[in-house]
């Protein structure tokens, strides 16, 4: 009975509230309760504070407790993951000078002629250069070119002194080249405005935006490859497929640091 008529005494006054006007005796009473309480308010507001503030500071050291013991346990397990990938490093080193493995040439049989790009041909739509080192520096036909450590040509014509290197922007180039996560094999050309594409890589593959993909290099000895397995060309920035196509449709880019039209230092390996 007495929530009753205290619900209905609510109510009654509520809609007397709302009907009168701003001077009406309930506002007024609500502006001298207010007023009243006020003191009331402000003390419970600083009484209440430091306690928040302790259960603020005790919540934000369970959180750092709790975020210190997982990166703890990732350094761990970082940690066993080194020390694997050394033992496994260091075995497969044993293992093939016991054997006497001969493997195929790899980027250490190569030693790096850093040089400066002289220019550019004046025709717009070739896409070719020439640097300040020949075969007086020990660089031959075909040798790989590199600009901040990714394949960006290879060279075409040598003289003394100086040598063309023709870009893999170029329509006439063509490179053997993987996608490192999956291990998909494919051909990076270029189209006639310069985007690189990997192609012939079977539908099978699962190959991702993102993806680093390098030299595939080669698989004999008896058929040397003209770039040594592991150079970065680029990333991937689109994978398609069509019902039409047997092959994936992968675009590939250049990494941000490296532009093509903007060379002035390149690498040169030479044998």
């Amino acid at each position: 009975m007495v929530v009753g008529v205290l619900v209905a005494l609510s109510l009654a006054l509520l809609s007397v509230y709302f009907r009168e006007s701003e001077h009406g005796s309930l506002h007024g009473a609500q502006g001298a309760g207010a007023t009243v309480l006020r003191p009331f308010e402000v003390g419970a507001e600083r009484v209440a504070r430091p306690f928040r503030d302790l259960y603020g500071w005790f919540d934000g050291l369970l959180a750092a407790k709790g975020e210190n013991e997982r990166l703890r346990t990732e350094l761990e397990l970082a940690r066993r993951r080194a020390i694997e990938n050394q033992t496994a490093a260091q075995e497969n080193a044993e293992l093939r000078a016991a054997l006497g493995f001969q493997d195929v040439p790899g980027l250490k049989d190569y030693r790096r002629v850093n040089t400066r790009v002289l220019g550019y041909p004046p025709q717009q739509f070739e896409r070719q250069l020439v640097i300040a080192a020949g075969s007086n520096a020990g660089i031959t036909l075909r040798a790989p070119v590199l600009a901040s450590g990714t394949l960006v040509g290879q060279v075409t014509n040598v003289s003394p002194n100086t040598a063309q290197v023709t870009l893999i922007t170029d329509e006439s180039s063509a490179v053997t080249a993987y996608d490192v996560s999956s291990n998909a094999t494919g051909l990076v050309n270029a189209s006639e405005g310069g985007a690189l594409s990997l192609d012939n890589v079977p539908k099978s593959k699962d190959v991702r935006v993102a993806d680093v993909v390098a030299t595939a290099g080669s698989r004999t000895e008896r058929l040397p490859s003209l770039f040594p397995r592991g150079i970065p060309i680029g990333i991937v920035t689109s994978v398609r497929n069509t019902d039409t196509e047997p092959f994936k449709q992968i675009q590939v880019a250049p990494p941000p640091n490296v532009d093509f039209s903007n060379l002035y230092v390149v690498t040169v390996l030479v044998r």
